[in-house]
C-alpha cells in the first residue's frame, strides 16, 4: 500500500564519543523512508533541499525504490543542517550548529500521484506545517501517524494540540509525554494524551524500549542490548519509519499488528545506531532484519 512521508532532508554533523562526521545525509524523512522502504514497495517523500544536495544524495532514495517526486530542490539555496554533540552516556547532546536554511520557509506540495497515499507519517516539523499536509490531502489516509518533540511544545502548543486531533497515532518520548500531560506517571500521561485526540499512543524510552496505549490496553516492548551504541542520531525517525512501513505492508490497522509493528520499528532502530548517520539502514538485507526480529521476540518470550 502506498506510504507517504514528509518530513526534512537534511545534512548532520556528528561528534559522539565513538568519533565524529563531516557532513552526512540525515533528516527525519531521509531515516523513516529508508527505514519504511525494506517492508512497502511504494514510499514517497515530501520534503525540501537546496542545490548542495547531490544527484548521489538522492540517488540513495531511488536505489531503495522511493518515490521523490515530491523533494522540492531550491536553486541557490543551502539544505538544513545540524550539527550535534554527544555526551558520554548517549542520551543526552549539546546541539552546536542549527541552520534552517530552505527548511525554514517550507512550503508542503503533494503531487498528483501522491494524493492516492493510504498511510502518511508526518515527521518532527512544525504542527502548522503538518496540519498543511493533512489539508492538502484529496481523501484521508487509513492512518496518520504523527512524530513531533518538546520544541514544538514549548513555542507552538496550540498548533500542536489541534494537530492532534487530525492523526491516528502519536509518537513521543517519555520526556515529552510527561510535558504535554503534566504527568509524571506514563500510564496517567497517556490517558491525558489519548483524549486529545490520537487514538494509539507510543511512548519511547531509549534504551528502556518503548510503550503502546490504546484504549485500555497496553504493550510493552524492550530494547535490544547493544555492546556499542556508535549514535543516536536518527533513531526515533528509523523506528517511526519501520513501524508504518511494516503496517503499509500488511494493511490491516488493529492494536496486534501495531504490537508487531513496533518490534519492527525497534528492529530497525537499533541498526541505526550501530553506525553513524544512515550508513548501516542503507545496507540491510531481509535476512539482516528476520534476524534481528527474532532477537527482539526472544528477549520477552517466556513459558509460565
Amino acid at each position: 500500500m502506498s506510504l507517504l512521508i514528509i518530513g526534512s532532508v537534511a545534512f548532520d554533523a556528528i561528534e559522539t564519543p565513538f568519533g565524529k562526521t563531516d557532513k552526512i545525509v540525515g533528516g527525519a524523512a531521509t531515516y523513516a523512508s529508508l527505514s519504511a522502504s525494506y517492508f512497502c514497495d511504494d514510499v514517497k517523500i515530501v520534503g525540501v533541499v537546496g542545490d548542495d544536495f547531490h544527484k548521489e544524495d538522492i540517488q540513495e532514495f531511488t536505489n531503495h525504490g522511493i518515490d521523490v517526486d515530491g523533494l522540492q530542490i531550491k536553486k541557490g539555496e543551502k539544505s538544513f543542517f545540524w550539527s550535534g554533540k554527544y555526551h558520554n552516556d548517549m542520551n543526552s547532546r549539546d546541539t552546536l550548529i542549527t541552520e534552517l536554511n530552505v527548511l525554514g520557509t517550507f512550503d508542503p506540495i503533494i503531487p498528483e500521484n501522491y494524493q492516492d497515499c493510504e498511510f502518511l507519517l508526518l515527521g518532527n516539523l512544525a504542527p502548522q506545517v503538518q496540519q498543511t499536509t493533512i489539508g492538502r490531502l484529496t481523501k484521508r489516509p487509513k492512518l496518520i501517524v504523527l512524530d513531533t518533540m518538546n520544541f514544538w511544545m514549548d513555542i507552538a502548543l496550540t498548533d500542536l494540540l489541534e494537530t492532534l486531533k487530525l492523526v491516528d497515532v502519536l509518537t513521543i518520548n517519555d520526556e515529552e509525554a510527561r510535558q504535554l500531560s503534566g504527568e509524571y506517571s506514563l500510564v496517567k500521561a497517556s490517558k491525558k494524551i489519548l483524549d486529545m485526540g490520537p487514538k494509539y499512543l507510543i511512548i519511547k524510552k531509549g534504551e528502556h524500549g518503548a510503550l503502546l496505549f490504546h484504549e485500555d490496553k497496553v504493550f510493552s516492548t524492550p530494547a535490544l542490548p547493544l555492546a556499542e551504541v556508535f549514535d543516536p542520531t536518527g533513531a526515533g525517525d528509523t523506528f517511526a519509519g519501520g513501524f508504518i512501513g511494516y503496517l503499509a505492508k500488511v494493511g490491516t490497522v488493529n492494536f496486534n499488528n501495531m504490537k508487531n509493528a513496533i518490534i519492527f520499528g525497534s528492529a530497525m532502530a537499533s541498526f541505526c545506531v550501530e553506525k553513524f548517520g544512515t550508513e548501516k539502514i542503507k545496507n540491510l538485507s531481509q535476512e539482516d532484519i528476520a534476524a534481528r526480529v527474532k532477537q527482539f521476540v526472544e528477549l520477552s518470550s517466556f513459558t509460565i
